[in-house]
């Protein structure tokens, strides 16, 4: 037997705790970039508030504070309740969570001081990237070594995909930020031109299909299942979904740079393999949303179902656009548009923000020893608010990009140019004030979780673990 019967909630909590945080503080940056291109004024003249510096921040914040700190905390407690084990190593779960905070403490310093390698997605200079190494290989020792003791025979198809997504970014960390440090805060990329930027959108692309997509599909394939009440709409289904989407999303990153002066070939390449990505996406998709057969009209009670299921119509939708995106014909007009702005939010929004939040609405409750969350109408009144909000974002996006593409094609009878980039720009103005209210809108929704959160957790007396069943016929 083992010889601690509990299960290790507490980095459960510190990780699902700073979700809720990393979401709002990610998101107000959002919102202030947001205002900023409608009053271009708001900067006030002072570099650290400039669009340049502010975006990554932005950026960084929400994919790997919030979406991070939400995989920690959902990986940690599935991996654990699913092979009925503690933790491999409590003292190294600890040290990935203050790792990864110091990690975000230190993204929050240096970027708005204009620190950055200039790598989207991978801004983080190197003395960061080494403390990223270390606590992502201390993660991968708690996850795999969980699996590893775990007392039942089967490893549930969750920690497949979340396997798939620790061993996958910790490769694309490594290779993509492999640089030549000439400073404390300075280094320049390994790669040059081309090379670079290849390497880039490999990661950058990858960035999104294992940490943004196979992590949180690890999310949805326990968490709504559970909610529902239901057993997996086909298991089958989830095995054959897994292995096609790591095997395809690998290749896809040429879809980024189409256009360019990558080759031809490996253009065409991406965007082939960025097609065949869309049955794998959608297989997934259909055996979330299936998974609630017999059981929808729970939907119309159960704002926390109402999350899961929303956040996979949103993975859906996103991940036909995305290949839609990919196509060169299409590429042409809707590249360096708003369009590409509008894709990413609603990927980004409508998928991990509310597949995540519909966990954390899950988790908080159980691991504070409370039965729900404070208030079910408060749920509820974010569920409306953050999807109306995501809703209005994306529709006037995708509006102003395509309107953007046509306008800066558009060609007089000698050859001239129709339109001036001015007016382009001055076109999107009302649209870029829609996103904004949009963006605040998510915002509030965010604000509002923060509140039920704490009135959920401030009554909450010091609990106990959860105690590790007996496993009938499990290996000790």
């Amino acid at each position: 037997m083992e010889a601690q019967a509990t299960y290790n909630y507490k980095v459960v909590r510190q990780f699902s705790i700073m979700t809720v945080v990393w979401g709002i503080v990610g998101m107000l940056v959002g919102v202030i970039i947001a205002s900023q291109l409608v009053w271009p004024d708001l900067t006030f003249g002072i570099p650290f508030l400039s669009y340049g510096r502010l975006r990554p921040l932005h950026t960084n914040a929400v994919i790997f504070a919030f979406g991070g700190s939400a995989l920690f905390a959902t990986s940690y407690y599935v991996v654990q309740r699913t092979c009925h084990t503690r933790l491999f190593s409590d003292g190294l779960a600890a040290f990935t969570f203050w790792g990864w905070q110091a990690v975000i403490l230190l993204a929050a310093i240096t970027l708005p001081l204009g620190i950055t390698t200039s790598k989207e997605y991978a801004e983080l200079e190197w003395p960061i990237d080494i403390l990223i190494t270390l606590v992502w290989v201390a993660y991968a020792i708690v996850f795999f070594g969980t699996i590893m003791k775990r007392r039942t025979t089967h490893i549930y198809v969750a920690n497949w995909f979340f396997g798939a997504f620790i061993l996958t970014v910790a490769l694309l960390h490594v290779v993509n930020n492999a640089e030549l440090p000439v400073s404390l805060w300075k280094s320049y990329s390994a790669y040059a031109g081309v090379q670079d930027a290849m390497v880039q959108w490999w990661y950058g692309h990858n960035a999104v299909g294992f940490f943004l997509t196979a992590g949180f599909l690890g999310m949805m394939y326990y968490f709504v299942p559970k909610q529902a009440g239901r057993p997996v709409y086909s298991y089958r289904l989830s095995v054959v979904h897994f292995w096609a989407l790591i095997f395809t999303y690998m290749w896809a990153g040429p879809h980024h740079l189409h256009y360019t002066a990558l080759p031809d070939w490996t253009q065409s390449l991406g965007m082939l393999f960025s097609l065949i990505l869309l049955a794998p996406s959608w297989g997934g998709m259909i055996n979330g949303i299936m998974t609630l057969s017999g059981a929808w009209h729970k939907l119309r009670t159960d704002p926390i179902l109402k999350f899961l299921v929303t956040s996979l119509s949103f993975y859906g939708m996103s991940t036909f656009e995305g290949p839609m995106m990919a196509i060169k014909s299409v590429n042409a007009l809707s590249h360096y548009t708003d369009w590409t702005v509008g894709h990413v939010h609603s990927g980004a929004l409508g998928w991990v923000a509310m597949v995540s939040i519909g966990c954390m609405y899950y988790l908080i409750p159980r691991l504070f020893g409370r039965e729900q969350m404070y208030s079910i109408k408060l749920i509820t009144a974010h569920f409306w608010i953050a999807t109306i909000g995501v809703v209005l974002y994306i529709a006037a996006m995708w509006i102003a990009g395509v309107a953007e593409g046509l306008m800066w094609r558009a060609v007089n009878p000698d050859g001239t140019l129709t339109y001036s980039f001015a007016e382009a720009v001055k076109m999107t103005y009302p649209f870029l004030t829609i996103r904004l209210l949009g963006g605040l809108m998510f915002l509030s929704g965010m604000l509002i979780m923060a509140y039920n959160v704490f009135k959920t957790v401030a009554g909450a007396k010091a609990v106990n673990d959860a105690a590790i069943p007996a496993v009938a016929g499990a290996h000790a």
